[in-house]
């Protein structure tokens, strides 16, 4: 009989162990994405760019998407539509992106980079992949494949 309770202890034991350790798992995403986020503002504003990482995020999403339209932006980097729209007019104002109405749509928006824009983002790109490169130290294809379908599989188990 005592060694079923010692099993049952241990089981237990063991189980409250792994439920501690899977509950730490957004406090370490929300870490690491802190961090990457501290480390791009501070190459950001060491090459004196003018630009915040928010803000690079919608430039980005915008080089990848060309003649995308203000909500599908707010989809893709998952920001509000409000904060979406604050971004975009202080791109605006700086002159890195325009928006033209959409000729099918009169509500909608189109946002493009502009030539600035364009200029600018190939500025930051390689500060980015830099700033990538330097997190990925000490890992591998392999490694990045099992983080990606981890991170998926979490995202997809939430929806």
């Amino acid at each position: 009989m005592e060694n079923a309770t010692t099993n049952t202890l241990v089981t237990d034991n063991l189980e409250q162990e792994f439920l501690t350790q899977i509950t730490n798992y957004g406090f370490m995403i929300e870490r690491t994405t802190k961090r990457i986020r501290q480390n791009l503002q501070r190459r950001f504003n060491a090459h004196h760019f003018g630009v915040t990482v928010d803000q690079w995020v919608v430039l980005d999403c915008i080089r990848q998407n060309q003649s995308i339209s203000q909500n599908e932006i707010a989809d893709r980097t998952f920001k509000d539509a409000p904060t979406v729209t604050r971004i975009i007019d202080q791109l605006c104002k700086k002159g890195l992106t325009t928006r033209i109405v959409d000729e099918n749509d009169r509500r909608r928006f189109i946002i493009e980079l502009t030539a600035k824009g364009h200029k600018k983002v190939n500025q930051m790109l390689p500060v980015v992949v830099e700033m990538r490169k330097e997190g990925w130290k000490g890992l591998n294809i392999a490694d990045y494949q099992r983080l990606i379908h981890i991170l998926n599989t979490i995202f997809n188990n939430l929806d």
